[in-house]
């Protein structure tokens, strides 16, 4: 690379979880709230506006099967991944806990204080993608619904 060549600047744009129903996912991501976006690809993807990288639906195995790896046996441990929900406050935690779990979502541990000082809990979608719901101290939430992470 010529020292004239900036290389391209990094981002995150588009999260794609694999999902074993798209009908049933696509309810779900309805129900927490989130607003789905080009709604013309019926049921071949679903995309939902998060505030910040998008968040997409594509079938697991068509997933598995464009990015050239095998699509089983599929985990039932943990994927070394999460997607995080983060709030404002403590209660908000917890409403948006209990309000995950009435639309559909497995606890996965209940809320409670960690030892950085913040407060979280996991929920699981559908599928068993885990979400952690979290105040966690030097990250805000700003009125655009964006994180904005401390110095």
């Amino acid at each position: 690379m010529s020292k004239d060549v900036r290389p391209p600047l990094p981002r995150l744009t588009v999260i794609t979880l694999g999902v074993g129903d798209i009908r049933a996912s696509i309810a779900f991501y309805d129900a927490l709230g989130f607003s789905r976006r080009l709604k013309a690809t019926g049921e071949a993807v679903a995309f939902y506006d998060t505030g910040g990288p998008v968040l997409a639906l594509f079938p697991w195995d068509q997933l598995a099967a464009d990015a050239k790896l095998p699509d089983g046996p599929r985990p039932a441990a943990f994927r070394g991944m999460t997607l995080a929900w983060n709030c404002r406050t403590r209660e908000e935690v917890d409403a948006v806990l209990a309000f995950a779990l009435g639309k559909g979502a497995k606890l996965l541990k209940a809320a409670h204080e960690t030892d950085y000082g913040g407060y979280s809990g996991y929920f699981a979608d559908p599928d068993g993608h885990p979400w952690e719901v979290v105040v966690a101290p030097g990250i805000e939430v700003g009125d655009d619904r964006r994180v904005h992470l401390a110095e």
